[in-house]
């Protein structure tokens, strides 16, 4: 919601606290006159740069927030009776989220037009507005992959222009880290295999969400 350039900052609950994350986050030096290193640290410190543009960000923190709610609103009341899409939203009335992203998933049985040719075609560039370089891909295939009707669902919006990409990968699943231990029940799978984020800025405006819903909506079939 605040990246001041970056990736946010933490509100620590005490001077203890913080004096201890920055203790991490300044390579975690032990008071000797050279470099000892005890514990594994890390440079996360934000320049005064980035801090500047965070206590400027403060300044709309709550017309953000405002408004990423408005827009989970709008985006509940025109997919209210879409079959076979169900909007994120707080579980219960005991959270409060600020719905920085909003994101959908599809029922498996939902056909979508043009999932029968879901990644027939590998992926040229960064998908999702994302920055950077990328690897050109071998196969369009992986072992843990959004379901076609996902896939079509994403290539059917971006025809139209509108951004939307895949949940996150489960790190477990990513070939990077293949080999490390990890400890799951299945639920980041399910839910990578099934969900779309929709676009959910500061800019997305209520006619923006509804061209984006009335896409989805054309993209079903009937």
């Amino acid at each position: 919601m605040i990246t001041t350039s970056g990736d946010g900052a933490l509100i620590c609950p005490d001077e203890e606290a913080k004096r201890e994350i920055m203790f991490y986050a300044t390579q975690a030096r032990e008071a000797y006159p050279y470099y000892q290193h005890e514990r594994i640290g890390y440079n996360y410190r934000m320049s005064n740069i980035c801090a500047g543009i965070g206590r400027g960000q403060m300044t709309v923190a709550d017309a953000h927030v405002a408004h990423h709610k408005h827009t989970c609103d709008l985006y509940r009341e025109l997919l209210k009776d879409v079959k076979g899409i169900t909007l994120h939203e707080n579980p219960s009335g005991r959270f409060d989220s600020n719905y920085w992203l909003n994101t959908i998933v599809l029922d498996p049985l939902l056909r979508v037009k043009g999932q029968e040719n879901a990644y027939q075609a590998t992926v040229q560039g960064a998908v999702g507005g994302a920055g950077g370089v990328t690897h050109a891909a071998v196969n369009a295939h992986t072992d843990c992959e959004p379901n076609a009707n996902v896939e079509a669902m994403r290539v059917g919006l971006d025809a139209m222009g509108i951004e939307s990409r895949p949940l996150w990968k489960p790190m477990h699943k990513q070939p990077v880290y293949k080999d490390c231990p990890a400890y799951v029940n299945g639920v980041s799978e399910s839910l990578f295999k099934v969900g779309l984020c929709l676009p959910s800025g500061p800019y997305v405006t209520d006619r923006d969400i509804e061209y984006i819903v009335g896409g989805i909506r054309g993209l079903i079939e009937r």
